[in-house]
């Protein structure tokens, strides 16, 4: 078994300990947040920040770390990176202490090169992987994001346990493509789901908004291409789906634990291809720029 597959299978454990940890640190209702990340923390930061805002706590921005307004203002800046070494979050963090407003480290690896830069870290280490691909540290920050604005945790990782259990279906194991679709909060997962399959399996995928499909998206759909929803389906996109001969995949479950089927698929696709989803090519666990 890969590393990556354990990793995914901890992943409702790992939430439950996300959730019982203090969130002293993170902005109150009303504050507005700059969330800042790199590659799958981005994509994290993306569903936080939309579920923020839309749930009324003040105005929730998320950036990578190399596009961050340093002209605008904010309450609270966050950063995300598992290892903390990341060298493009350590220049922002860098830049935000220089200017007084240093941010909240959020990783699985405490004292590491970014943390002199921080106001405080909180340190996920029963989150950290082995595996190159992130999986479970990335959805523990969320879970842990997500319990600071009041989401019931224990029945999201009940969800994971059902996800895991979840058969993969054949035509999706056969699929030659998939195109992932969010609304709100779940278009940073559809974005993370495709990020999953093209780093495990080097595999075609695509994500937009649910609704931007139809705009041109829609074109690739055909016999053998899976269109994938995170949440809520909008109105008639099942009928436009069903007309491409593309099988549709849907789900009852919440859509964090949802993402666990897609990373699961990503880990079957590579190892169909016989390609080891613990170490993609040209990637390393950290980005670490000269």
């Amino acid at each position: 078994m890969s590393f990556t597959t354990e990793e995914i299978f901890s992943q409702p454990q790992c939430w439950r300990q996300a959730a019982a940890l203090p969130t002293d640190h993170l902005p109150q209702p009303g504050q507005s947040v700059a969330v800042i990340g790199c590659g799958t923390s981005w994509f994290i930061a993306q569903a936080y920040t939309a579920k923020r805002e839309a749930a009324g706590h003040g105005v929730s921005d998320a950036f990578t770390a190399t596009e961050f307004p340093y002209d605008r203002s904010y309450d609270q800046i966050i950063c995300l990176s598992r290892s903390g070494t990341t060298t493009e979050i350590i220049d922002v963090m860098r830049r935000l202490q220089a200017e007084g407003r240093p941010s909240l480290l959020i990783t699985a690896v405490g004292e590491g090169p970014a943390a002199p830069y921080a106001r405080a870290e909180v340190v996920l280490d029963f989150a950290d992987e082995t595996s190159v691909v992130q999986t479970r540290f990335a959805t523990s920050a969320l879970a842990w994001l997500r319990h600071s604005l009041g989401d019931d945790i224990e029945q999201v990782a009940r969800d994971g346990e059902a996800a895991l259990a979840l058969p993969l279906e054949s035509s999706w194991v056969a699929a030659d493509q998939v195109t992932f679709l969010g609304t709100g909060w779940t278009v940073g997962l559809a974005t993370e789901a495709g990020l999953k399959c093209r780093e495990a399996a080097q595999f075609w995928t695509e994500s937009y908004p649910a609704m931007e499909y139809r705009h041109g998206p829609i074109s690739i759909a055909q016999p053998g291409r899976l269109v994938w929803v995170f949440g809520a389906v909008p109105t008639g996109l099942d009928e436009d789906v069903a007309e491409t001969g593309a099988e549709l995949v849907t789900s009852d479950l919440d859509p964090q634990a949802f993402l666990i089927v897609a990373q699961r698929l990503a880990v079957a696709w590579a190892e169909r291809k016989g390609l080891h989803p613990d170490t993609p090519r040209h990637l390393t666990r950290s980005i670490i720029l000269s």
